[in-house]
Parts: structure tokens; C-alpha cells; sequence
């Protein structure tokens, strides 16, 4: 399985998130090329060698005009642009219909974080730095470079944001200024005491919108690395390092969410955790449990993500009668799945491939074996030896 790992230490802009994934390319002035014949009104990409404390990589500027955007993190040209003149300059490019949504979805995180920031209505928000041209390039080149590395899984470190504060169109704002914090809420931030912003609103959101998980490196062997450098100088290398290569299977971090009753039902406890699985939890299971005073009851585990584990607690206090829940952190290993459906004269039948860590192993899903079985007046092994001779052979 081909995977991404993108390295925050020291955040994220968009101009620095491109050039680390232009260096995984083998040619990546052939590439720079192309982005030079999208379509982009005024704007030039420039591709160029770039050091940070002994760390050779690239840094891509892009001129509007022939000017060079502002500091690298925040733009200085003071064109203002709502979604629709957004739309309209995407609707224009040369580029793939699947890239313009691409680019689109990573403005409406930006438009929705600044319409919770300012309390006006999504329809009625300038986007400022992040709406002028050399902030449209470096969204469309991201978008246009995942779509061309194609990886299958895109895990980002937690995100180095920066401290201190930081001039904007509204003014000083503390870092991380409010429209990219907003949209970091629920992602795995920090901050090291690095004076400066160091994780852009646009960069921000371009990660939120492609990152598969946050956390840590999945277990991989790595083909290429890239390093995409920002424009100032600290005494940390100043890059957004991006990793490509094979996992063995998706690794994850994932929380345990355990608690434990002794005055519902069986039933109720059934009803909470299907409500729990269909709202993002990735395994609920219970176990029978002698509690105080000999009642017996159960404990109940839940797995899920780190992103989901506010809902899910709200979830379980308000579905149960527990007082209080108990939390694990933990890494979660699994095969990498795929659903299949074919076609049998007893009609369609779903096959869950799944594979990884050297293992592939393939399962009929059970409803579909069972509503043949109903329907046909088998037994539940006959259903399934037929379906498996015909798919199978």
C-alpha cells in the first residue's frame, strides 16, 4: 500500500507543502511546467534550491504579476475573494474535475472556519490572505500533486503551530490566529515556543481535508522524502517533510473508551451500542461483569479515533446509565480492506477483501448469505459453499 507521511514540526503553509511533494516526483520541473499552464491568471510558479541548517530541499515561490508573495506564510496582495470568485477562477482551470473539487473542498473549510470566527453567513465571507491568487496556486498545486502522487493513505504528524502573534487584514491575533485554529479542532497540535506563525490557515486546511489520520509515522519502508522549505530562519530547520513509501498495513491511534453498568438491560445496552457504531465507533463489545454488592452487569469497551472520542462519550452518557467513563490511548494495527460485489444467480453477494502484514484473506458477508439462505430454503453452510463454488470456482 503506497503511503504519504507529511512532518509538521515546524507547521505548515502552503508553499512549503508543495515543494516537499514536488521533490517525491521524478521530475518535478516537468511538473512545474504544467502548474505553469493551468490557467491561473497572473501567477508564475518558481521552483528553487533551498537550505535549512545543512538541509538541502525546495522552496516554490509564485509571483502574481511578478511580484512575490509576502513572507511566505501571509500574502500581501489585498485582493478579497468570496467563494463564488473562488469557484468561478477553479471552474476555469485545466485541470481534472476530480482536482477541482479537491480545491474547492479545502476552501469551504477555510470559508466555514471563517464564518464561525466572524459570525457572518458562508456566502458572506472574504477570504483576504488565504483568497488572493498566490493562495489559490498553492492549494491547486497540493491538490493537483496528491491526485498525481495518488498515495493510499495520508497520515500528518501532530502540527508544530508557532506562539506569539501574528499581523493580519483584522489586525494582531494571537497564533494560531482563530480561523486556523478553528479549523485544527479535533487534530493534535502544539507548540515548542517557536516565536512566529508557523501553521497557516491554508495550510492548515489542506491537511485536514487530505490527512487519512493524524499521529505518528505508520510503520513503512521508505522510497522518497522531500523536504519543502518556508522562507525564515530559526534555529530548527524551517521545512515540511514529506515521506513516501509501502506500509505493511494501516496503523492508527485509537482510544479505548471503557464503562460499566449494572442497571439496564439487555436490550438497552444493545440499543447503545449500535447507536455508538453508527456514530464513528470502530468496535463496541461487552462483557459480563459481577459488580457491588453481587449485581451483575457489564462492562462495555469502545474503540475509536482521537477526532471522534468527544461524541462518542457525550453518546454513552446520554444512551446509558453509567456515572463516569474510562480512557485508553493505544495504536491500532489493521489490514488494509476492500469491498467487492458480485453478481450470482442468487443475486448480488459482497466479498470483504483484506490484506497486509503478509497476510490476504477474503470473507462472504453475512447478510447477504443469510438472505440467500432465507430465501432459497437452505441452511447457512449451504448458502455459503454454494455462493463461494460459484464466486470462487
Amino acid at each position: 500500500m503506497k503511503a504519504l507521511y507529511i512532518e509538521c514540526k515546524m507547521g505548515a503553509a502552503g508553499d512549503m507543502l508543495t515543494a516537499a511533494l514536488l521533490e517525491l516526483l521524478d521530475s518535478p520541473e516537468k511538473f512545474v511546467e504544467k502548474l505553469n499552464n493551468i490557467g491561473i491568471p497572473k501567477v508564475k510558479y518558481i521552483l528553487e534550491k533551498a537550505e535549512k541548517c545543512g538541509i538541502s530541499g525546495s522552496h516554490m515561490s509564485v509571483l502574481v504579476d511578478g511580484e512575490e508573495e509576502g513572507d511566505g506564510h501571509r500574502s500581501h496582495h489585498h485582493h478579497h475573494s468570496s467563494l463564488h470568485g473562488i469557484e468561478h477562477i477553479v471552474s476555469h482551470l485545466d485541470i481534472p474535475e476530480k482536482v477541482k473539487g479537491d480545491v474547492l473542498g479545502v476552501y469551504k473549510l477555510i470559508a466555514e472556519a471563517e464564518s464561525s470566527v466572524h459570525g457572518v453567513p458562508v456566502s458572506d465571507i472574504h477570504f483576504h490572505e488565504v483568497g488572493t491568487l498566490d493562495a489559490v496556486a498553492d492549494v491547486t498545486a497540493v491538490c493537483l500533486l496528491i491526485n498525481e502522487i495518488a498515495p493510499d493513505e495520508i497520515a500528518v504528524s501532530p502540527i508544530n503551530t508557532g506562539s506569539g502573534t501574528v499581523k493580519c487584514a483584522h489586525g494582531v491575533l494571537p497564533v494560531p490566529a482563530p480561523a486556523t485554529a478553528y479549523i485544527l479542532k479535533n487534530i493534535p497540535i502544539y507548540n515548542n515556543e517557536i516565536n512566529g506563525e508557523l501553521c497557516t490557515p491554508t495550510g492548515a486546511a489542506l491537511l485536514k481535508y487530505f490527512a487519512s489520520r493524524f499521529g505518528s509515522m505508520p510503520e513503512m519502508s521508505i522510497d522518497k522524502i522531500g523536504y519543502g522549505m518556508g522562507k525564515k530562519d530559526f534555529e530548527e530547520a524551517n521545512c515540511v517533510r514529506a515521506i513516501l513509501g509501502e506500509s505493511a498495513g494501516s496503523t492508527e491511534g485509537a482510544v479505548e473508551i471503557s464503562f460499566s453498568v449494572d442497571d439496564m438491560t439487555a436490550e438497552a445496552i444493545s440499543f447503545a451500542c449500535e447507536i455508538l457504531l453508527e456514530n464513528g465507533a470502530k468496535d463496541v463489545f461487552t462483557t459480563p461483569a459481577g459488580m457491588k454488592k453481587s449485581r451483575l452487569g457489564y462492562n462495555v469497551t469502545v474503540v475509536c479515533s482521537e477526532d471522534k472520542k468527544s461524541d462518542i462519550i457525550k453518546l454513552i452518557f446520554r444512551h446509558t446509565t453509567t456515572i463516569g467513563v474510562r480512557e485508553c490511548v493505544m495504536k491500532r494495527y489493521t489490514l488494509e480492506r476492500e469491498i467487492k460485489t458480485f453478481s450470482t444467480k442468487y443475486g448480488e453477494v459482497k466479498v470483504k477483501y483484506s490484506k497486509g502484514y503478509g497476510v490476504e484473506r477474503s470473507k462472504l458477508e453475512y447478510e447477504d448469505i443469510a438472505r440467500i439462505a432465507k430465501e432459497n430454503g437452505f441452511s447457512f453452510s449451504e448458502a455459503e459453499g454454494i455462493i463461494k463454488e460459484e464466486i470462487y470456482g
